[in-house]
C-alpha cells in the first residue's frame, strides 16, 4: 500500500512558475517509478510526466515538454513537478501516482498506476 499526498497547487498568472510536491509513504519509495497526471472537468485524466524508479529515465507529454521537469528525492520520499512558463491550458487538478510493481521504468498510461493522491488544483489565469 502506498499513500500519496500532493501539495503546492494554487492560482498563478500565465508565464509564472509553480512546483508541485508529492509525499509518499507506506512502501519503499526509492523502488517505485512515479508519475504526474492532470484532469479538467469533463475530460479524462491525462499523462503529464513520469520518472523511473532510479531517476535515470523521464518522460513528458508533448504539451509540457521543455516547460515541466519531474524529479525525485528519495531521501525525502518525494517527487516534484517543476512547472515553468505556465499557460491557461495547464489549468487542471494534478495527481501523482505510483505503480504496484517496483523497479519499473517510466509509465505513461494511467492504468499502469495503482496508487493515486487526492490531487491539487492548479489554476493559471491569462
Amino acid at each position: 500500500q502506498v499513500q500519496l499526498v500532493e501539495s503546492g497547487g494554487g492560482l498563478v498568472q500565465a508565464g509564472d512558475s509553480l512546483t508541485l510536491s508529492c509525499a509518499a509513504s507506506g512502501r519503499t519509495f526509492s523502488r517505485l517509478a512515479m508519475g504526474w497526471f492532470r484532469q479538467t472537468p469533463g475530460k479524462e485524466r491525462a499523462f503529464v510526466a513520469a520518472v523511473s524508479w532510479s531517476g535515470g529515465n523521464t518522460a513528458y507529454a508533448d504539451s509540457v515538454k521543455g516547460r515541466f521537469t519531474i524529479s525525485r528525492d528519495d531521501a525525502k520520499n518525494t517527487v516534484y513537478l517543476q512547472m515553468n512558463s505556465l499557460k491557461p491550458e495547464d489549468t487542471a487538478v494534478y495527481y501523482c501516482a505510483a505503480p504496484r510493481s517496483a523497479f519499473s521504468d517510466v509509465y505513461t498510461e494511467d492504468y499502469e498506476y495503482e496508487y493515486w493522491g487526492q490531487g491539487t488544483q492548479v489554476t493559471v489565469s491569462s
